[in-house]
């Protein structure tokens, strides 16, 4: 509604200081809630190395540098404090290592295995991989095996600084503590082989992980299981010769790795029976465990780093789920507008329809209003060029700036000022309404302007005695600027395609403060306007349907309004819409039980309402949240062009409601921000509305500075600045300076 009239006994506008605070809190929660979304999608997309992953491979380099002992010695590898040592495995002990895990498929296979033949093995798992599944890191522990350190997002460290280095170790570290409880001394660097494969680039990696205090160790019998070469080849590759003792490489993770099992199964009670022992690396040193156990503050950041990992993947499943329902939700709203609304206009554009008989006979136009000086003059004007019989009825609202005086000075014909101490636009209304001398009652905003066939046009469908209230076309008139173009488009595609969508399904969920017609019969069935809510259109519109009256829309009743210029006074004008909905769906949730016309209402409008007006509105970030996503960390194309299909289908469905409203297209132009902006707004005030109605907030009404920028219709009414007033018009659920509803 655009003329909102405050309650009475309310304070003027609260100090500067109050209202930057009731702002800043206004942003503050739906921005934490962004900014926590945005971390955990973050955290997700580190975790599973989409972000800071670095997959270059730097090629073979000179040895020259390499100590020779290095080069000729064995695959354990100490530099610790200075030193230049490295270490063979005993004759007739396997060491077996897996590199890359854990993975929540083969690694579970891979334990049964050695479990099954009373094997240990070691286990050099990535910090991405142990952060996302730590049960089964507790588990190679559990089963006496050995955890070491593969880096947390496995890059070449040749590459790397030692600033990326340290925190690589670190994070992977973490990763172990907070998923086991310990900490590991054992670390093997990603692409490594065997010792004499150590050159002059891989080195000084060796060399610096020595002085954080880690053991290096890499293979002298490499299964070549990542090439899927076969179960025989593996075990071959696998197997030393002569009772050498031998460190051999094989991989849980990294793709499919049945072979690798099955081979690990042969392999195993084979190399038995040949009288060899599968020992973690310490026990086949004959050295203290290289685990030691981890407590206070390190064990509660390891456990912290687990759970924010698991938040981050359960939130990341939640929003792929909610892309999915928003995705379709989108899809099966525009395919049943773009199908209903066809059909609506198919049938109220035929030739030969009608409603029922022509209805001529009078109607009375409330006209509410509180503080309207600036408009009022050019909005009863409008009216008395009405095509149709009417009587105006002004109803101020205990105005302080002399609104009644300036109709009563224009001694118009048709056209009575009833006064009231300010009670709000809901009292307003009822006291016009008792005043009313006909049955058929327009309702209109104290700052909207009428075409001279508005008011034959709205009430045209009471020609079916089965109507008990009738929709008309709210328009925006300042549409140049950008923000109302957007407003534009939404009228024109979000609001009037689906009045003509619900009026075929019989579900109109509001009636529009604007331009709005009732009989009074029906409205004094329901008890009049109430002021449950904030949303009053809404509501009374649900108690019609419920009272078993059909509510339909007309497309030729258009009234129009100046909608809000600024981001502020849209953010509290649909602030109050999105709250306003949520209360009247609230209230009249008892439908969902009854039966018959309420019943009816309330199983398919009630549902229908929260999908579309409250549901799919707050989901729908999800698709800039992951276009976003997937255009900074891939798959780039895929999610541009996933994109663009949704905003093709949307500019389909927009120019078709531009179509059937005979706009003109220009204003589709920008259709592309207004998704990728608009909607943002949208979301936080939605969000905002939750989290009002959820905390059991109360809400504030503050006055929409006007601009006049909306004339009469061309040929109507005289021009507003003729008269030396502008109209001073808003949306169809405006701001006027209305305080909290008590």
């Amino acid at each position: 509604m655009a003329s909102r009239t405050h309650r009475a006994g309310a304070v003027s506008a609260a100090p500067a200081r109050s209202a930057r605070r009731r702002l800043s809190m206004r942003f503050l929660l739906p921005v934490l809630v962004l900014v926590a979304l945005l971390a955990m999608m973050m955290l997700r997309g580190y975790v599973h190395s989409e972000i800071l992953a670095d997959h270059r491979v730097r090629p073979e380099a000179a040895t020259d540098k390499v100590p020779g002992e290095i080069l000729d010695g064995g695959p354990v590898i100490d530099t610790r404090g200075g030193r230049t040592a490295s270490l063979d495995v005993p004759d007739h002990r396997i060491v077996l290592t897996f590199d890359d895990g854990p993975d929540p498929t083969w690694t579970p296979k891979v334990l049964d295995v050695l479990e099954k033949h009373h094997a240990h093995a070691v286990f050099f798992v990535t910090g991405t991989m142990a952060s996302r599944y730590p049960a089964l890191v507790r588990r190679m522990v559990a089963d006496g095996n050995e955890v070491g350190l593969h880096t947390f997002s496995h890059p070449d460290l040749s590459f790397q600084s030692p600033r990326r280095i340290d925190w690589e170790l670190t994070q992977n570290q973490l990763a172990i503590s907070g998923a086991a409880g310990i900490r590991t001394s054992l670390f093997r660097p990603p692409y490594s082989s065997s010792a004499d494969a150590m050159d002059n680039a891989s080195w000084p990696v060796t060399r610096y992980i020595g002085t954080r205090g880690y053991i290096t160790v890499v293979n002298d019998r490499d299964s070549e299981d990542w090439r899927k070469p076969g179960v025989g080849s593996i075990v071959r590759n696998a197997t030393p010769h002569g009772g050498e003792g031998a460190i051999v490489l094989m991989h849980d993770s990294g793709g499919d790795r049945h072979q690798t099992v099955r081979a690990l199964d042969r392999f195993l009670p084979l190399m038995q029976h040949r009288g060899y022992r599968f020992d973690n690396l310490t026990e086949a040193l004959g050295a203290p465990s290289a685990l030691t156990p981890v407590t206070g503050v390190d064990l509660w950041q390891g456990k912290a780093w687990i759970f924010l990992v698991r938040a981050s993947d359960d939130l990341t499943d939640a929003m792929v789920v909610g892309l999915a329902v928003i995705g379709s939700l989108v899809i099966a709203r525009f395919a049943l507008m773009l199908l209903l609304s066809a059909v609506h206009a198919r049938r109220v554009r035929a030739g030969g329809f009608a409603w029922g008989a022509p209805v001529t006979e009078p109607a009375t136009v409330l006209v509410p209003a509180y503080n309207e000086a600036k408009c009022i003059e050019n909005t009863v004007r409008s009216l008395t060029a009405s095509e149709h019989p009417i009587e105006v009825v002004v109803i101020d609202d205990g105005s302080s700036d002399g609104t009644a005086g300036i109709v009563e000075g224009l001694g118009l014909p048709g056209v009575r000022v009833v006064r009231q101490p300010n009670a709000g636009k809901p009292a307003a209304l009822n006291r016009g309404l008792a005043n009313a001398r006909h049955d058929l009652v327009v309702m209109m905003d104290g700052d909207t302007v009428f075409e001279p066939a508005t008011v034959r046009e709205l009430v045209q469908p009471f020609g079916d005695p089965r109507v008990g209230a009738v929709a008309g076309n709210a328009k925006v008139g300042n549409r140049d600027s950008l923000i109302g173009a957007w407003q534009h488009i939404e009228y024109v595609m979000g609001f009037n395609l689906d009045r003509r969508m619900y009026d075929v399904l019989g579900c109109m969920p509001t009636i529009p403060g604007a331009v709005g017609a009732f009989r009074r019969s029906a409205l004094e069935r329901v008890g009049g306007m109430s002021d449950d809510t904030l949303a009053e259109d809404t509501d009374i519109t649900m108690a019609m349907h419920r009272d078993g009256w059909r509510v339909v829309y007309a497309e030729k009743a258009r009234a129009w309004t100046e909608a809000p210029e600024s981001v502020q006074q849209l953010w509290s004008q649909r602030y109050r819409w999105s709250y306003g909905t949520m209360q009247a769906i609230w209230k009249h949730r008892g439908a969902l039980l009854e039966r018959g016309p309420s019943g009816r209402f309330g199983r398919v409008g009630l549902p229908l309402v929260s999908l579309f007006m409250v549901l799919a509105p707050l989901l729908a970030p999800l698709i800039d949240v992951f276009l976003l996503y997937g255009v900074v960390f891939g798959p780039t194309r895929r999610t541009i062009v996933a994109w663009l299909g949704v905003l093709a289908l949307q500019a389909v469905c927009a120019a078709y409601a531009f179509r059937l409203d005979r706009e003109r297209m220009t204003h589709l132009v920008s259709l592309p921000l207004q998704q990728i902006l608009y909607r943002q707004l949208m979301y936080v005030v939605l969000l905002q509305s939750w989290i009002t109605a959820l905390t059991g907030g109360r809400l504030r009404w503050q006055k929409l500075r006007r601009t006049g920028v909306v004339g009469a219709p061309v040929g109507a009414v005289p021009s507003p600045r003729a008269h030396g007033a502008g109209v001073r018009g808003v949306s169809d659920r405006g701001v006027s300076d209305r305080r909290p509803v008590a």
